[in-house]
Formats: structure tokens, sequence, C-alpha cells
């Protein structure tokens, strides 16, 4: 991220300033400046086309901004950002926006999938004074190319984990880092997020193949596939839908498909076999009725837990031949009731189990203690599973109490840092992502390993005499330090040895009071 302190105390001013004027929520905060960003981007987007028309001599298209008036009876020119911001009073700047402004975002629902989730927008700042406060400060922020809008929205989206309100819509950014270059996405991925949230997981699949992959932008075909059909991703939460969307675009990625719906109901699309790579950490500890989940994810595995039910739904997503990095509570690994055993068995014998990680039970503190692992598999229909490689991850980087706190500099924590042995103690990502690299080029590296090492491969046949227990403590081997205590006759001479001194000293003393 290349958010300056000089930058970070821009964005926490407009951040404040919500707070001073009454809007405490950090959801509604992000998402009033979501709304905001958007038109502002909007602004931005005919601004650019109208350079370029200039230019060229060639008219534009489709304008945002048509000549004419709006639906609400004023001209589509004065809903520009840079048009009401200049009114001169913060009055009616206020009633303009509230007014004509906002409506607008509905009236445009109606094009791309970002303006499409601005539907229903509302402005719930209550005073002229403080949206005058907010917009004179998105206007101090710079934000003139891609990367840096990518890095303010991230910074925003932060600050969800950190003010204890919804942080558990965010997974951490590094180990989102971790799963994205494990999967390592390439140009003809489809890549979809059933529980998508914020897009975390879709925005760093993104800029992975930005970086390792840049021929996707500059042929046509394949940025028209990374700009609309390439990330999918689905959540029943509006405001994450319209937060991830904007997400979306402020990393460059100009429509995808973010839609709204609740991956495990019945009335969901099917959406069978289409993606070929699924990222994602969906919701722990759920409970649904079974008359309103899919039929066919209760034909897998008939419970109603809903971390049972979502691994159910990415085995239905996924093409032959697709894979998957998902979260998923630790009781996943070893529950003992009918379900868990015959969807572990599915993985093992139907499908192809390529390893476990094991994380530390802090990473999503301070909203949840729960233990957790990444569970990384191929979807085959055929088997495959011949070893299932395992790695206890016990340090992130961060401190694993309620401060996350972090342990080493920014350029030291995440899953591409170069560390040296004392850094590793502390952050263990690099590691485990290079030795789950190295099954593909060198399996027989892990498969030599001692169970007392911190990755290992264990036969697929002694999982399954273990009823399909993937806990890595049923495998894992401890080696207790030898300790040589003294023998008994030692220990009795320096007892005695003690007793002779202590009363000699007694003794002694009592000499010099006498």
């Amino acid at each position: 991220m290349t958010i300056t302190g000089e930058l970070k105390n821009k964005i926490d001013a407009v951040w404040d300033d919500f707070w001073s004027g009454g809007i405490s929520n950090p959801i509604e905060v992000l998402e009033q400046l979501t709304f905001l960003l958007f038109i502002k981007g909007l602004d931005e987007q005919e601004r650019r086309a109208e350079n370029k028309a200039s230019r060229t001599g060639e008219a534009i298209d489709s304008r945002i901004y048509p000549e004419g008036d709006s639906a609400t009876g004023v001209p589509y020119q004065s809903l520009r950002w840079s048009s009401f911001t200049d009114m001169g009073s913060a009055k009616a700047m206020f009633d303009h926006v509230e007014q004509h402004v906002f409506p607008h975002l509905e009236e445009m629902a109606e094009g791309s999938s970002h303006a499409t989730h601005m539907a229903g927008a509302k402005l719930t700042v209550q005073s002229a004074g403080l949206l005058q406060k907010v917009v004179d400060g998105l206007d101090a922020v710079p934000m003139g190319d891609a990367d840096t809008k990518g890095d303010v929205y991230e910074y925003m989206l932060g600050k969800l984990s950190t003010a204890k309100v919804a942080g558990q819509f965010r997974t951490p950014r590094h180990i989102i880092e971790l799963m994205v270059h494990m999967m390592a996405p390439g140009p003809t991925d489809v890549i979809c997020d059933p529980a998508s949230g914020t897009c975390g997981f879709l925005v760093a699949a993104s800029e992975y193949l930005r970086e390792a992959h840049a021929e996707v932008l500059t042929d046509p075909a394949s940025l028209e596939r990374f700009n609309t059909s390439m990330f999918n991703g689905f959540d029943f939460d509006t405001t994450m839908l319209r937060i991830g969307s904007m997400n979306m675009q402020m990393h460059g990625v100009a429509s995808p498909n973010i839609v709204h719906r609740d991956s495990l109901s019945e009335g969901a699309p099917k959406d069978e076999e289409r993606y070929s790579l699924i990222l994602a950490n969906p919701p722990f500890a759920g409970s649904l009725d079974y008359d309103g989940v899919a039929q066919d994810l209760l034909a897998v595995a008939k419970t109603k837990k809903t971390e049972l039910l979502f691994v159910s739904l990415f085995l239905r997503l996924l093409r032959p031949g697709g894979r998957a990095a998902v979260i998923v509570p630790d009781g996943v690994l070893f529950g003992s009731t009918k379900a868990h055993k015959e969807l572990r068995r599915l993985l093992v014998e139907d499908q192809k189990l390529d390893g476990i990680v094991s994380l530390p039970s802090g990473v999503f503190k301070p909203y949840a203690g729960v233990s957790t692992a990444i569970l990384l598999f191929t979807k085959t229909n055929s088997g495959g599973t011949d070893d299932v490689w395992f790695y206890d991850l016990v340090a992130d980087g961060f401190s694993l109490d309620d401060k996350r706190a972090p342990l080493l500099d920014d350029e030291l924590i995440g899953a591409v840092a170069t560390l040296d042995q004392a850094q590793h103690e502390l952050n263990n990502l690099p590691d485990a992502l290079t030795r789950f690299a190295s099954l593909a080029l060198d399996p027989d590296s892990e498969r030599k390993r001692a169970r007392t090492d911190q990755s290992f491969c264990v036969p697929k046949a002694e999982i399954a005499d273990n009823d399909y227990d993937l806990s890595i403590n049923r495998y894992k081997e401890i080696v207790y330090e030898q300790i040589d205590y003294p023998a008994p006759s030692e220990i009795i001479a320096e007892l005695e040895t003690l007793e002779a001194d202590i009363t000699q000293g007694l003794a002694d003393l009592k000499a010099m009071l006498s």
C-alpha cells in the first residue's frame, strides 16, 4: 500500500468530520463516502471522455451527463461534482445534492453494475456544514491514478477492522494475499466469491493478475473479460454490495459481476460448474432451516450448518479442474456428525484435497477467537488425493491478542516478504507459500518431512482410517525436550547441605546478638 502519512491524515480528517457531525457508525460512514466517491468518479469519467473528444474531434458515444434536464427537472450538467461543489453556498449545495444529485443515482440504476448497486441511495448527512467539510476533504485527497484510488479505498475499508463494528466483514488482507498467491490466478480463470462482502478476495486476485499477467490489460479480448466476466461476487447485504462494488471499481475493474444473492437459498441461480477458482471466507456458525436451503446442497450433506453448506456450494460451483482456497472453522475438519464426515470423505475420495493450512486462533480477533484453517482443494469428480499436505501456521506477523499489533515492519508482513529465520518466527506466511508451491515442483520435498516439522504430508489411507479427520493435531508429532533430573540421592544430599548451612547460619546469628 502506498498511502503516506500525509494522505492518511487527510482521509482520517474526513472520517473525523463524520464522527463530529453525529455519524459514528463506520458502515454508514463508508456507505456515504462510497456514494460521494461514485458521484465524483462519474464526473472524472465524463471529463476524460470530453478531453478525448476534444483531441480527436469525435463525438462522445454515451454521455453520463447529457444536455437537457434530468428526471428531477434540473440540467444534467448541474449534477456533476465539479458543478455542485462550486455553488458557493453550503446550504445551496446540500439542498441540490439531496434533492437532485442522489435521485439521479436512482435514475442511473439501469446502467453499469456499479450504478445498479447505487439504486436506493440516500444522503444521511444531516447538515450542510458537514457535507461541505466532507466534499472539501475528498477534494483534498489526490486520487488521480488507479493505484492510489485503490489504496485510498482500501485504507477506508481498514477502518471497519479497527472500529469494533462490522469487522467480521473483513478477512485480514495478508491472509487473503497468502490464499491468492497459493492459487496463482491465471488470465483464463473465472473467479468467484459466493460470500463476497467488501470483495477483498476479488480485489486481491485482480491485483495479482495485473502484476503476474500484465497481458490481461493489453490484449483487448482479455481486458474485456477482466472488466466484466472474470470476477464474480455474491452477497445478500445491500450495503456490502455497494461497498464491494466500489472497492472493485476503485481498483480498476470496470464492471464485475457483483450481484445480490443468498448463495445457499433454494431460489439462488444454480451456476453449476461455471467457475474455475473460488476464494472465500464464508459465514461461520450459522444455522438455517432445511426449507430455505437449496435441495441440491442438502443432497451433498444434509445439514443446517452454514459452514458445511458453503463447502457443498463450492463443489457445485466449481467446474472440473477448478480450484478453491477457502477459510473454514476447525469444526469442519474434525466434526463427528454424519454430514461432517461425509463432506470430508467427498473431498478426500471423490475430489483432490490438496492441503490444510492451520491458522492461529487470534487471526480474527478482536471479533472472534475461533480456530480456523484454509482448505485447499481441486474439483475432479474422480478422486486424485494421494497425500494431504498440512502446514501449522503459528505466526502471521501480528500479535494474536485483541490489539493485533504488527510485530514486524510493513515490508516484512505478508506472504511475499523475504525473511530471515528470526523474522520467520514472527511471520510464517512466506514459508507456507514456498512450501505449498514446492508440492507442484518437487512433491517429495514435502513428503519426506517428519511430522515434527512445520509442514508434512499424510497418506490418504491413514486419513480414511481416522474417519477422515483433517485436524492437524491428529497427525502432528511433538518432540518433548529431554530433561535430565538429578538422582534422588543427589537431591537428598543437597537438601542436607542446605539444612546444615541454615543451622550454622542461625547459630552465628544468635552468637552475634548475645
